[in-house]
């Protein structure tokens, strides 16, 4: 069983970005081998960014699809109405990609030492 993430990397905001109210995004995660195709996740998506795939699963249905990653809320309304439990979705945060030079590094051991 495979559980894969259906999302593109998360762009950086530019500086004008940073000022506004930052908005939720969301990470769908898909097991397509569990997923009989009954299109509740697609119905039931308020930002409306699933569809159901033309490619077939191993039972022969058609899985869901993500089509639009930016406008994804992580509400989970996918998940919940899922009977299967093949799909659910969470809320991710912007992460920037690099560390700062002046970040301090440090490095936990296993011990709590360091």
């Amino acid at each position: 069983m495979t559980v894969k993430p259906q999302e593109k990397d998360t762009p950086q905001p530019t500086k004008s970005e940073s000022t506004k109210p930052k908005k939720v995004r969301g990470i769908v995660y898909l097991d397509a081998d569990r997923c009989k195709g009954c299109g509740f996740c697609v119905e039931f998506c308020p930002p409306k960014v699933l569809i159901l795939s033309e490619e077939f699963n191993a039972k022969g249905y058609h899985p869901p699809r993500l089509i639009d990653p930016e406008n994804c809320t992580g509400c989970d309304l996918c998940g919940m109405y899922c009977p299967d439990f093949a799909i659910f979705a969470v809320q991710i945060r912007a992460v920037a990609k690099s560390v700062p030079a002046e970040a301090p590094q440090e490095v936990a051991t296993r011990d709590g030492s360091g």
